[in-house]
């Protein structure tokens, strides 16, 4: 067992290492001033929040909608797993991805 991890943790480090040497591009700046009225100004803390709030009351209607499709998320080592959570997302017209 503590091989396994050793051998997971080794794949992530090496995975984070790999990732960070790739090489950045970056956009060629113009120098116009109309660039620089076009960016977006950063989010505020309260528009942050918001999107939050909105983020999470999307995801928990479409769970509603899944657990009103049959689906039952608290169930431990359903051996229908899969299938059980397609079914409910055909049922409610939910698309099959992970996150919508």
């Amino acid at each position: 067992m503590r091989t396994k991890l050793a051998s997971i943790a080794v794949s992530l480090i090496m995975g984070v290492v790999g990732a960070s040497a790739a090489p950045l591009s970056y956009a060629q700046d113009t120098g116009s001033a109309a660039t620089d009225a076009t960016q977006a100004a950063p989010m505020t803390k309260a528009e942050k929040k918001a999107a939050r709030k909105q983020a999470r009351a999307k995801k928990n209607a479409e769970l509603k909608k899944l657990e009103d499709a049959g689906y039952s998320p608290g169930r431990a080592n359903d051996p229908n797993y899969p299938q059980d959570l397609q079914n409910a997302q055909k049922k409610a017209g939910i698309g099959t991805g992970a996150s919508q």
